[in-house]
């Protein structure tokens, strides 16, 4: 255990901490506020009026930006709160930075040390120029989020959420679940075909989002699939934790068809936590939480993914749920943070959360980012 810190938390406007609904950065910082706080730290997390999180909070703007319909660029308020950071900068001992690239403009600007976790995609075109120097504290939440830039020193640390509330229910429905945006990349249409050629009920628990691109993908796709599909699928929208926990529990299976490469997918680890095996694409981060063939099946297409629906019965679900309250817990995630702090500082540390290092969250890239 090190000494307590003073020790920000830099987070993006545009979900409330914790978030009322969706919102999967700010689900994550919540719990490492949390339990930073419960292990005598002094917190400081800057984010939206409405958030309400132990220790001090510095309101970055009066109320969360996507609940208020605000669809429009957030640059400018991620900049402002970069600069907000900055003008307290000296209160710290260290930061940590959620402002995805922004945090690389923190650490330049910064005389404290910024440790910067990354919760969003790194393949971007202008992203190997921006990551360049390599600076110290880099943090990936996934090992494949990591990979797309193996020569930058990352420190990888799964996500980690307090699971052991989660609700379990022994009997399940035959409906198929699924929970995350109205997106093409999330494939919420591909788990409405999946569902049809299960022969099985779909319940979708989904955020539409205000965004033009959003707003018109929601028309002119979705919309018109949700409605050929009929009765067998019905739109639940965005639904608060509890509720969402509720459906998780009593699924016969969730469904994770996006192809694009999931950083992490919180959304599984939710759903394991209820019991509820996962059918998905092997993509992102999802082969680092998914065992194949344990928690769920990996499938390559609707199709398969389709076929495997019927083997889930097969699976062991109160096995699952145990596992992944133990492999991705908010304690476990919080002291490879508290390791990375340490590190930064110069400061010795043990684990004070006694979950102990998981083989799980292995540091990624050069071996700068090994923490102690």
């Amino acid at each position: 255990m090190i000494r307590p810190l003073r020790i920000a938390q830099a987070v993006p406007p545009l979900e409330r901490v914790p978030p009322e609904a969706y919102g999967g950065t700010e689900r994550v910082v919540f719990e490492l506020v949390t339990e930073l706080d419960r292990r005598g730290h002094e917190v400081t997390t800057f984010a939206s009026g409405d958030s309400a999180v132990p220790g001090r909070l510095i309101a970055t703007v009066p109320q969360a930006l996507r609940p208020a319909g605000y669809g429009g660029d957030i640059s400018g308020h991620m900049l402002t709160t970069t600069l907000q950071v900055l003008d307290h900068e000296r209160e710290f001992d260290l930061i940590h930075s959620h402002l995805e690239w922004f945090s690389l403009v923190l650490q330049r600007a910064a005389r404290r040390p910024v440790a910067s976790t990354f919760h969003g995609r790194l393949d971007l075109p202008w992203s190997r120029e921006a990551l360049a120097d390599g600076p110290d504290g880099l943090v990936a939440i996934s090992r494949s989020q990591a990979s797309v830039h193996p020569d930058v020193p990352w420190s990888v640390v799964h996500n980690g959420l307090t699971l052991d509330a989660s609700p379990f229910n022994a009997h399940r429905s035959e409906a198929l679940v699924f929970v995350g945006r109205v997106a093409p990349e999330k494939g919420i249409v591909d788990a409405i075909e999946i569902a049809r050629q299960a022969d099985r009920p779909l319940r979708i628990a989904a955020k539409l989002g205000p965004t033009p691109d959003e707003q018109e993908f929601n028309s002119e796709v979705f919309q018109p699939a949700l409605k050929a599909a009929g009765s067998r699928v019905e739109f639940l929208g965005e639904l608060s934790g509890v509720e969402r926990d509720a459906l998780l529990a009593e699924s016969y299976a969730v469904v994770m068809p996006g192809s694009w490469p999931e950083p992490f997918g919180l959304v599984a680890i939710e759903a394991l936590a209820c019991g509820a095996p996962v059918l998905a694409r092997r993509v992102g981060g999802l082969d680092e939480i998914i065992r194949d063939g344990i928690d769920g099946f990996f499938g390559d297409d609707v199709t398969e993914l389709a076929f495997l629906a019927d083997r889930v019965g097969e699976l062991d679900r109160e096995a699952i749920r145990a596992s992944v309250i133990d492999r991705f817990s908010a304690t476990r995630m919080t002291d490879r943070y508290e390791a990375i702090y340490a590190r930064m500082l110069g400061l010795e540390h043990e684990p004070s959360g006694g979950a102990g290092a998981s083989a799980l969250d292995e540091p990624a890239g050069r071996p700068a980012a090994t923490a102690r």
